[in-house]
């Protein structure tokens, strides 16, 4: 009897197993499909690539088809729809669900930081951390994901294709381009945005761009200042000083095409617009040899330049000025990108402005009252804009037409009212412009594997015309100062093997300066103009294969008018010791024909008096550099220790060019400047922070041998700069940043004590002491941001930053210099230009 109870339990214990093995057993959905329409007489409509190789759980006997329906669509990634009682639709239209992924490189199995993972057609997406993972909810299961990483070719992955199964996350290896091996070494450098290429350059990625203190955009030229070595002794990104170099010895480029202007606000703001611009690159040494000119740096700018499906674009204001851009696809192959940016300050005045005028023309008619008018009686007008227009057409996948324009202007209208002897009322104007103008040509052709080509041709004019009415004087005073330069460049790249590549090509430029004085009483006219043509081949290798970078070429150069040749060689050279320690050596030879020219005599509002200028190898020779640095680098756990030192000689430099306020200012003199000193970084960044610290120490002299003294400081021998930053994230959608500068003071002459003035003729000099023996006090600036971004809908994203510069509000001076004593020729007055107050602002942005 127990023995038949047993029996019975265990047959029973043996089809209750069986049962819920056939009710876990799996079978294909579109089998499944065929029986429910048999069984239920119903009809489903469905794409047979979408259901072809998923598997489902046979259902149980008794489930209605209801019940059935909403089981699987709880388990599939498809979405059944009953249309009526007999008719299902299956799709993956509207079906969302949650992706992850970590990216790692090909080349060393380490995780990607910063890596852009899109949702195509959208601004839906996300960077990746530290670890190289992303995770995104929510996603449209029939969208392609876009993976990008500079320096690695772009994925796009099906969306179901990474989602979440039982908690894990799919690895993706990320390999690097094949046309390039100058890959990124630190992809968070700083700041996200701000990425370290292998050969030493930086690039700025404004897309991704995080927050720096002060700023309320990604200020090109304001943003690169956080680097070592890169700064602006006073204030103005149209005065960038690069290791000790002047503004005119940066070479500038935007998409190809050579810029002579850079800022807007004459040089407080950046006049090119970040928002079409996709990524920057800054090299301070060691440049590739397609380049010339720019004997100090070289600053090349790119705009986006892949051909989206979906017109997208934004939109923004802060409180100088407002912009907008947009990305409009025509076809599949043709695209338009255009971006315009004007400040209404001639409408509306807010205490930026304010702030930003007074550092502009603290020391210019504007700011400084006649005699015979009064402040009621002046006034002025000032705004600025700037546009921009891509054309892109690919023609296949191997061949890809682009083209260009870029136009930058900014005016200012000063009016003053007097009364004349018959006691009526008369007005004078006079006017400013300054404006550049590039266009540009570029064909990018695959021609193999292995062989690429590249063709670009250009056109840049660039302007400044000033009126200048002197009301005290009764005479009317007009400038001008015009450069006109087309070039052409051929370049080949030839891939010899995986790791080893060389680039070959030539490049012609034509450049025509015109300078231009007029005065009406006493008459006089003065106008001259020069043109220069140049030849130039330049070939280079580049090799890098596991811990070793090497890039060598060279450079020749031909100058016709002077029947001269100029060889230029290149080194950029990055070893890895360890797994966390690397050396590094750069050098290169440059030159530089055109050079900006500052004239005292012609001042009205300290801009049309730097006058760009070419060389004529008499009293003005071409600038040629020689520069050699090297360094160490420790890289580990985010944490990145950098030490370079660096030598830096240019030889041709003019006394004119250099901008003296002593008693060589209106001398004539060719001469040099060596400038040597180490730069240090230490940075540290996570997932949600980065802090950093750098320091300068450096050392720069000028030598004029027909001057006494020879050797004397250059005018920014800035001993001693330092900068500290911390960017936190606050909530994942808010950030905060916190900066200071200290630097020590410019070098300025004072006059002799005692002897303060000088008579020659009929005039009275300042006699100024031994040239750059003093010091100003050291400059301290604490700036601040906070940024907070959400969505208004999948598609649109704002952003919304306030930025406050000089946090101290401390007066600062930034230059000085002495005049005559109008009430006592025996005697000077000291003037002192002061850097930027207190100065706040915010911005708003929308991005759809």
């Amino acid at each position: 009897m127990n023995l038949t109870k047993f029996s019975v339990t265990f047959i029973l214990m043996v089809f209750s197993f069986l049962g819920v093995l056939e009710a876990q057993e799996k079978q294909p959905l579109i089998d499944l499909i065929s029986d429910l329409e048999t069984q239920f007489d119903v009809k489903f409509s469905f794409s047979v690539n979408d259901v072809k190789t998923i598997l489902v759980d046979k259902p149980n006997e008794d489930d209605t088809l209801k019940a059935i329906i909403e089981k699987l669509n709880a388990t599939t990634i498809l979405n059944f729809k009953f249309l009526n009682e007999r008719y299902i639709t299956i799709s993956t239209i509207g079906k969302t669900i949650a992706i992850c992924g970590v990216l790692i490189s090909e080349t060393d199995n380490q995780p990607l930081l910063g890596a852009s993972v899109l949702i195509a057609n959208t601004t839906k997406g996300v960077i990746t951390d530290v670890d190289g993972a992303f995770r995104l909810s929510d996603v449209p299961i029939d969208k392609n994901v876009i993976i990008s990483f500079l320096g690695f070719q772009t994925q796009s992955i099906k969306a179901k294709a990474l989602m979440v199964l039982n908690g894990e996350c799919k690895t993706l290896v990320m390999q690097e381009k094949s046309e390039t091996l100058n890959q990124i070494l630190i992809s968070k450098y700083l700041t996200t945005g701000l990425q370290k290429q292998i050969d030493g350059s930086t690039v700025l990625n404004s897309e991704k761009f995080g927050i720096l203190p002060g700023l309320t955009e990604p200020d090109i030229l304001q943003s690169i200042q956080a680097l070592p070595g890169v700064e602006s002794v006073n204030e103005s990104i149209a005065n960038i000083n690069v290791r000790g170099g002047t503004n005119d010895q940066n070479l500038i480029l935007w998409d190809n095409i050579k810029m002579y202007h850079s800022g807007h606000f004459f040089g407080l703001i950046s006049a090119y617009n970040p928002y079409l611009t996709n990524k920057v690159v800054v090299t301070k040494n060691g440049t590739s040899s397609e380049f010339s000119d720019g004997v100090s740096s070289t600053i090349n700018m790119f705009t986006k330049d892949e051909i989206n499906n979906e017109l997208s674009g934004g939109f923004g204001a802060n409180l100088i000025h407002a912009d907008a851009f947009l990305e409009i696809p025509i076809s599949n192959k043709l695209a338009i990108h255009i971006s315009g940016r004007r400040s209404y300050t001639d409408y509306f005045s807010s205490p930026a402005y304010d702030n930003y005028f007074e550092r502009s023309f603290q020391d210019s008619e504007l700011t400084t009252n006649s005699d015979n008018i009064s402040e009621s009686n002046r006034s002025s007008e000032f705004f600025f804009y700037d546009y921009t227009a891509k054309l892109l057409f690919d023609l296949n996948e191997n061949h890809k037409f682009r083209a260009n324009v870029i136009g930058i202007h900014n005016n200012l209208d000063y009016k003053e009212d007097f009364t004349n002897n018959n006691d009526e009322t008369e007005s004078k104007t006079s006017n400013l412009k300054q404006k550049n103008l590039g266009a540009g040509i570029n064909w990018n052709g695959r021609w193999s594997n292995r062989f690429s080509t590249s063709f670009n041709v250009f056109y840049s004019q660039y302007n400044v015309d000033a009126t200048d009415y002197r009301i005290e004087t009764d005479q009317r005073l007009t400038q001008a100062n015009e450069v006109l330069e087309t070039g052409v460049k051929l370049k080949t790249t030839f891939k010899i093997t995986k790791n080893f590549n060389v680039f070959s090509g030539y490049q012609f430029s034509e450049i025509g300066i015109s300078n231009a004085t007029t005065v009406s009483a006493p008459s006089y006219d003065r106008e001259k103009k020069d043109v220069l043509l140049n030849h130039a081949l330049f070939t280079e290798l580049e090799f890098k294969k596991r811990n070793t970078y090497l890039r060598a070429g060279v450079r020749a150069n031909y100058f016709q008018k002077f029947n001269k040749l100029l060889i230029e060689p290149r080194l950029n050279f990055r070893q890895k010791l360890s797994n966390v320690f690397a050396f590094k050596l750069q050098g290169e030879f440059k030159n530089q024909s055109a050079t900006q020219i500052i004239d005292f005599q012609d001042d009205f509002l300290g801009v049309e008096n730097r006058r760009w200028i070419l060389a004529n190898e008499q009293t003005i020779p071409i600038s040629e550099s020689k520069q050699v640095s090297f360094g160490f680098e420790f890289n580990k756990n985010n944490l990145v220790l950098d030490i370079e030192g660096f030598y830096k000689n240019v030889n041709g430099i003019t006394v004119s060019n250099q901008g003296f306020y002593n008693n060589f200012q209106y001398l004539n003199a060719i001469g040099s400047y060596d400038a040597k000193g180490v730069e240090f970084l230490v940075n540290k960044t996570a997932d949600s922070y980065s802090a950093w610290v750098s320091y300068t120490y450096s050392m720069n002299d000028y030598e004029f041998e027909t001057l006494t003294p020879s050797t004397f400081p250059n005018n920014v021998d800035i001993r001693h700069s330092a900068s500290a930053a911390f960017n936190y994230d606050i909530l994942k959608n808010f950030k905060a940043s916190l900066g200071g500068i200290w630097r020590s003071g410019q070098p300025y002459t004072k006059p002799v004590e005692g002897n303060e003035t000088v008579q020659n003729g009929n005039n009275t000099f300042v006699n100024y002491g031994a040239p750059n023996s003093e010091n100003l006090n050291d400059f301290m600036r604490l700036d601040a941001s906070l940024s907070y971004d959400f969505d208004l809908s999948n598609k649109t994203k704002c952003v919304f930053r306030a930025g406050v510069i000089n946090v101290l509000d401390r007066k600062n001076s930034i230059n000085r210099y002495y005049e005559v004593d109008s009430n006592d020729s025996q005697s000077t007055l000291q003037i002192d230009n002061k850097s930027l107050g207190l100065t706040p602002n915010v911005s708003f942005r929308v991005k759809f």
